[in-house]
């Protein structure tokens, strides 16, 4: 018996029993479909997340945090140390010790209410330099942006984001020369952000301020949240940040890497390690969604088997004209692959329609930059995870047909 016939008659024998065919393949679909879904999903989320990233932060720039790189929750409260100061800013400022580095920005930042007449509005607020602007990014819509005499005189002024002037400002244009009270001190507005929409850092919703005047009379401190570095060259970034941890090595009286108060990370750091947490939950969902399919096929093997019960007498005819126990075995089997093949093909085709359109209400309805991503190794390795569980839990049905008496078949009732 050739295998075109072979594959003629198992297609024939699913297409006589069309709705225990659509039932048993369901909890395939579904499973494929789930794992299509959340793959897709996965990969336009990192690449919206990576985007932001390389959009809002330059690809030279260089970012020091107090306390230990975070590798646990008991290094988490090491992230609110005060190890930044000043003398850090002016070691690492010295040409000797990090000679590519192009400028740095001290920064400081927290959560106050910005009041304006009767509004009010709850902002974070960002304590910078005028090197903020090109570091992220910033493009100012009305006024200006922050200047190195605003930092030197500790100047009370502020540059808003859109949201906060629509919040404060509802029915007021000319908001340039108004002034805005934060934490009882009067600061006058110098500069409007344009509108930059949802984004990683939520710029549209923030308050920037000299950090000489954040730090004296907001948050009365003398040390810095951050030290903002950017190097000469992107070729220049790897060795700026070996520099830099050297030097601050020298201020903090640091002998070793395991004795870090502080940890320095650049833009490449962010997006490996935005890379990887994605890739790790999207896995960890995948296998969660995987386990639908296990489902299914349990579901397969035992509708196949009803089935064998079912076709007793067409088995015993089929023996008796000359086919073999193998021949038997190659057509169960057979149906059990193109049942859960087709399954397979049906989620690939649902899954990757639900996520083009969920990607579509995602990029109009919230206005993220959101793009429909085709997992194609998720619907290889779905569309192979499937033939496979078809191959496996077809495999005990198929042997039982095989092994049936065709004298016994045919007297079957």
């Amino acid at each position: 018996m050739t295998i075109g016939y072979t594959f003629k008659t198992a297609v024939i024998g699913l297409k006589t029993h069309k709705s225990r065919s659509a039932l048993t393949i369901l909890g395939i679909v579904i499973g494929i479909t789930s794992i299509i879904l959340v793959m897709s999903l996965g990969e336009g989320m990192q690449n919206l997340i990576l985007g932001q990233i390389q959009g809002q932060v330059g690809s030279r720039v260089i970012e020091i945090a107090p306390g230990k790189q975070p590798k646990g929750p008991s290094d988490f409260m090491s992230m609110f140390s005060d190890s930044l100061k000043q003398k850090d800013v002016d070691a690492l400022s010295k040409k000797g010790n990090v000679p590519y580095l192009s400028r740095i920005m001290p920064m400081v930042f927290g959560s106050e209410s910005a009041a304006y007449g009767n509004e009010t509005y709850q902002a974070t607020f960002y304590g910078m330099t005028d090197a903020a602007g090109s570091m992220y990014n910033l493009v100012v819509d009305r006024g200006r942006f922050l200047a190195e005499d605003d930092v030197k005189s500790y100047a009370d002024v502020v540059v808003i984001g859109s949201k906060v002037k629509e919040e404060l400002f509802a029915n007021n244009e000319n908001v340039i020369g108004e002034k805005i009270k934060i934490k009882g001190k009067n600061f006058r507005v110098i500069g409007i952000l344009e509108k930059k929409g949802a984004s990683l850092i939520s710029f549209d919703e923030a308050m920037f301020v000299p950090y000489t005047t954040a730090q004296q009379y907001i948050l009365g401190i003398k040390y810095f949240n951050h030290i903002i570095i950017e190097a000469d060259t992107d070729e220049h970034v790897e060795q700026t940040v070996e520099d830099i941890k050297r030097t601050l090595r020298n201020t903090h009286d640091i002998t070793g890497s395991e004795e870090d108060d502080f940890n320095v990370s650049s833009q490449a750091d962010a997006l490996e390690m935005v890379g990887t947490v994605m890739n790790i939950i999207t896995l960890f969902l995948v296998a969660v969604a995987a386990i639908s399919l296990l489902v299914g096929g349990v579901g397969i093997m035992n509708i196949m088997l009803v089935s064998v019960t079912e076709r007793t007498r067409e088995i015993g005819l089929r023996k008796a004209i000359g086919a073999t126990e193998k021949n038997i075995l190659f057509q169960f089997l057979l149906e059990a692959v193109i049942l859960t093949g087709l399954g397979g093909l049906i989620g690939i085709i649902l899954g990757s329609s639900l996520s083009a359109l969920m990607a579509f209400i995602l990029g109009k309805v919230l206005s993220l930059d959101w793009q429909f991503a085709f997992p194609l190794s998720g619907a290889i390795l779905g569309f192979g995870v499937a033939a496979l569980i078809g191959l496996v839990f077809g495999l005990y049905p198929a042997r039982q047909a095989s092994k049936k008496s065709p004298i016994e078949a045919l007297r079957y009732e």
